[in-house]
This record gives structure tokens, sequence and C-alpha cells, in this order.
């Protein structure tokens, strides 16, 4: 088997990224990112590009391999970091080495896609827009890319023969200690065009064999995946604390008529359409997928990740909010009209006492 370990990481770091702005990435001229699309799909559906820079391979390697990182950067606030290293191997189980592996040097692979994260961000804090508490933590995923099966020539065959093997590869587990039904619950997303292709989609780790050689069509479909599962936890979390702060506020009584309870309007409605304005454009990153396997296998990832109940789960909080807003909104309403009321009485009463007092 040779082929290369690939590990996908996503970071959130700002609500927007101004991607016009962005003339050069750690020193390099960045270019809209391109794939090779060899099936038949409608030429007018336009795929969706970020900036992307490939900068020289890192001087420690990887088993041996040298590691070439591969960066994007994309408007919905998301830098992405790929992270590639070639590997030959007799069996599947002997890719488990490259479960959380470390360079060389010691460094981690995480404390690598952290480094270039933070230079990538330095660069950019000039078309950052809303940027996160940084270092955001981020989202990895690790796909195993197969581009020679030693001789065989049918990859779905292949698979039938090595299923338990891939199972326990993408688990991280020893296949004879695989359960059948966990084999088969690892194994249930996958997807093929040809005899040459297949991928198997896992939660934390994917295997994709292309006997062509050409893999980065589905890393692709895969990354965009991976970046909305770490977009959708950073806004559930974000939602969850706003909610919580927001709820404190409201408990202190009273609640002021002016300055804080404008303040507590603007914020809660300043947040309701940022994180509305994320989610449908987070959600619809996807909406140009011309070709139709490339669509199939991000459904796939979409169902493997839960990506629809992580959009649920904002738009109920989002929801949420639009309560929140309207009780703010409607209690301060309330107690400006009694304040209204109290000074409208105080007035006529002040204006009874004057006429009496001149009448005497």
């Amino acid at each position: 088997m040779k082929g290369e370990a690939v590990f996908l990481y996503a970071f959130d770091v700002a609500n927007e990224i101004i991607t016009s702005r962005v003339h050069e990435i750690l020193s390099a001229k960045p270019f809209p990112f391109e794939i090779r699309m060899d099936r038949t799909l409608p030429k007018d559906m336009p795929l969706y590009k970020p900036l992307a820079i490939e900068p020289p391979p890192l001087a420690a390697s990887l088993r041996g391999a040298p590691v070439q990182p591969l960066i994007r950067i994309y408007d919905v606030g998301v830098v992405t970091v790929m992270l590639r290293a070639a590997f030959t191997a007799a069996a599947p189980g002997e890719l488990m080495r490259f479960h959380n592996p470390q360079l060389e040097n010691g460094l981690t692979l995480d404390a690598v896609a952290q480094d270039f994260c933070t230079k990538v961000c330095d660069g950019l804090k000039d078309s950052l827009v809303g940027r996160t508490e940084f270092p955001p933590p981020p989202e990895a995923y690790t796909v195993f890319c197969v581009t020679d099966l030693d001789g065989a020539k049918d990859a779905n065959v292949w698979l039938a023969e090595q299923r338990r093997a891939v199972a326990g590869l993408l688990t991280e587990t020893a296949a004879e200690k695989l359960s059948e039904p966990q084999v088969n619950e690892v194994l249930r997303i996958q997807r093929s065009f040809e005899n040459t292709d297949l991928v198997v989609i896992d939660w934390d780790a994917a295997l994709v064999v292309d006997l062509t050689g050409y893999v980065d069509d589905v890393l692709y479909a895969l990354e965009l995946a991976n970046l909305q599962l770490e977009e959708f936890r950073m806004m559930d979390q974000r939602l969850d604390k706003y909610l919580d702060r927001a709820y404190e506020d409201l408990e202190r009584r009273p609640m002021p008529l002016f300055g804080a309870a404008n303040k507590t309007l603007r914020h809660l409605r300043r947040f309701r359409v940022d994180v509305a304005k994320l989610t449908d454009e987070v959600t619809h990153i996807t909406k140009f997928f011309g070709d139709w396997y490339l669509a199939r296998v991000y459904l796939g990832a979409r169902d493997r990740f839960y990506l629809d109940q992580w959009r649920t789960s904002v738009e109920q909080r989002l929801a949420q909010l639009d309560k929140l807003y309207s009780v703010v909104h409607a209690e301060v309403n309330e107690q400006r009209m009694l304040w209204l009321e109290i000074i409208i009485v105080i007035f006529f009463a002040f204006d009874l006492v004057i006429l009496l007092w001149v009448k005497r």
C-alpha cells in the first residue's frame, strides 16, 4: 500500500475574513484553490474557491517522510491547515502509527497547525472581522489516502477483504477486538464512483482510495464538512455563553429604562443578526457542489458529523435569543409606559393644585 496520511485542522478565527483585502499570507501570494473535475457535471455550476498557499515542507519529517503543509482561508472566518505525509505499508493496521503522531523533533502536528494558524492570523489582522478569542481549539480530522493497493485493481473488492482491518484503523482499535455490528457501523457510510475509488467516512478518520492518484477533490469535500462542524460547534458554545450572560443580566432587578437596557437590546439584536448571517453562510458554502459524486461524499460526511443536528441546535438557541430579545424589549417598553403614565398623573395633579391655588 502506498499513499498519504492527511491531517485536517479547521480554526474558527473570526466572524468573517475579508478575502479581497488579503494580498499576502506568510510572505506568499495566495491563489484561489481549484480542484480538478474529471467527472460529468453542469458547466454553469461554480465551486467555492478559498484562498490558498503552499508553504515549504516542514524541517522535521514524520515517520521518515517530509510533511507538506497547505493553508486555506475561508471568508466565513475559518483558517484551515492541512498537513500531508507519504507512507508505505503492507496492511491497513500498520497505519495506526499515524494516529496522534509526533514529528522527529518532538512537536505534535496539533502544535504545528496551531503555530501556522497564529502566524496567518497575525498577517490577516486587518482582514479579520470580529476576531475570536485566540488561540481557538481546532477541529481535527485524519484522512488516509491510498493510491496503490499492491497491484489490486478493484478498490471495492479490496475493501470487502480488508473490512475488519479498515474498521480497526479508523477507530484506532485492534481489528480482532471489534464486534461485527461496530464494523458494520464504521463501514456504513461508503461512497464509490468507479471500481478504482472509494471513500469510507467515520467520525474521527476516513479512508480514501483512488488508484488514479488524485484525491484532492474528495479531501476538499471532507475539509468543508469538517469546517462546518467547527463553525457550528463554536457558534453553539458562543450562544450558550451569551444566553447565560443575558439571563444573568435580566435577573438583576429592577430593569433600567435607559443606558444598560438599551445596551442589552443592542447586544442581543447585533448578536442574533451576526449568528443568523454566519449560520446561513456556513450552510450554503457547499451549495455549489456541481460534481454529484463530491456532493454524495459531502452528504455522507454531513451525516457522520451530525451537521444537521448541530444546525438545529444553533437554530433553537437563535429562537431562544429571539424570545429573549422580545421579552427584554417588551419589559422595557412596559416600564417606560408605566413611568410615562405616572409622570402624566403627576403633571395633571400639579396642574390641578396650581388651578386650585390660583382660584383661592
